[in-house]
């Protein structure tokens, strides 16, 4: 008994660890890391506009906020510092024919409070800048060029961030399974998209990538090695009118990789098929990519998708995501190449053929009969 169970667990450890061993993920997140880099971390910085927008939300909220509340208590200091030296706090007992510098402050907290309104120009009208000190003037300057350039890139950052097509993606979603079935006479592998928005996705183009490790006539292993997948659809693989969901499928020919596998060996395999959906946003025409991968469980040979899109008695059409990813076992061939070796057979016996080994021989005729 205990020999059974460690024999289910270590089949479960490696059935996980098989299938955590992916790139790309069901949501479209790249599995990659980079290790040993050369060059330093400040390159990020050169491109400082992508690392900010690269970055997740609860780091960019932080940089949001301390890059204006930074700037606000580094001006207040300054603020301050000015009135210190030119002796406008209260603890210099300054005369009443004094002009300061910046009316009305008193202190650390409202030297803050004055640099706040400046440079988010609020203007109370209570504390303001005199004529009496060219440094405070310079200083007012200063900082509202500065805090223009702070909300202009903080705020186009966030908008940015907002308005990323990479949201966009999310809306497009891809079958759980790829199924392998025929479709036309022929051998295919097929797959189910569909856009969850009203608006199109211009220009569409769909295509595929299967990763693999090979080896190369020099002995050469190249992990995640990329043949190229060719996925087409009924009306064409270019400007998909992607209204409603669309099935896609690869042709399994000589020419496909998948021409050498079968129903008994498929899982067998050691592959991941990446798909690819590259279009423009209607409403933004902002490009965007959608992607997605299948390892060799989750490719079902012998079975298609059910149908989805009825019609109403409104007639309107209607769509039932309940059943999007659900599949239905059908009648299909094993492997690609007995679907072939099949239609040739049958091809051959409309035809007829010449045997070989048959010799036509004359019989001369002659009468016995005598007259």
């Amino acid at each position: 008994m205990f020999s059974y169970l460690r024999k289910r667990f270590a089949s479960h450890i490696r059935e996980r660890s098989r299938r955590r061993a992916r790139l790309v993920s069901k949501d479209g997140r790249c599995n990659i890391e980079f290790g040993n880099v050369e060059q330093p971390r400040f390159v990020f910085l050169i491109d400082i506009w992508t690392t900010i927008l690269d970055l997740r939300w609860r780091y960019k909220m932080t940089i949001f906020i301390s890059a204006f509340l930074g700037s606000w208590f580094l001006f207040g200091l300054l603020w301050y510092v000015v009135a210190y030296i030119h002796k406008d706090l209260p603890e210099f007992n300054p005369s009443i024919n004094h002009t300061p510098c910046v009316d009305n402050i008193n202190g650390l907290t409202s030297a803050f409070l004055f640099s706040l309104e400046t440079q988010v120009t609020i203007g109370y009208g209570f504390r303001c800048v005199t004529e009496q000190c060219a440094t405070a003037i310079f200083l007012l300057i200063f900082q509202s060029i500065l805090g223009v350039i702070i909300n202009s890139f903080m705020c186009g950052a966030i908008l940015a961030k907002i308005s990323r097509s990479k949201n966009r993606a999310k809306t497009i979603t891809f079958s759980k399974n790829a199924v392998i079935s025929k479709r036309g006479g022929k051998l295919c592998l097929l797959i189910r998209v569909a856009n969850l928005r009203k608006s199109l996705l211009i220009g569409s183009h769909i295509y595929g990538k299967l990763l693999k490790t090979t080896i190369t006539p020099e002995g050469e292993t190249i992990v995640l090695d990329q043949v190229n997948i060719e996925f087409v659809v009924d009306a064409g693989n270019e400007n998909l009118f992607f209204i409603s969901p669309l099935t896609i499928y690869h042709i399994i020919d000589k020419n496909s990789p998948f021409f050498h596998m079968a129903a008994e060996t498929i899982l067998q395999q050691d592959f991941e098929l990446v798909v690819f959906l590259d279009g423009t946003v209607e409403a933004t025409s902002a490009t965007c990519q959608v992607r997605t991968s299948y390892i060799p469980e989750e490719v079902l040979w012998g079975y298609r998708f059910a149908p989805i899109v009825s019609k109403t008695k409104e007639g309107k059409y209607r769509v039932d995501f309940q059943n999007f990813s659900k599949t239905v076992a059908v009648e299909t061939p094993h492997c690609a190449f007995c679907l072939y070796n099949e239609k040739e057979a049958k091809a051959k016996e409309k035809k007829g053929y010449d045997n070989p080994g048959f010799v036509l021989s004359e019989v001369n005729e002659t009468s016995d009969t005598k007259m």
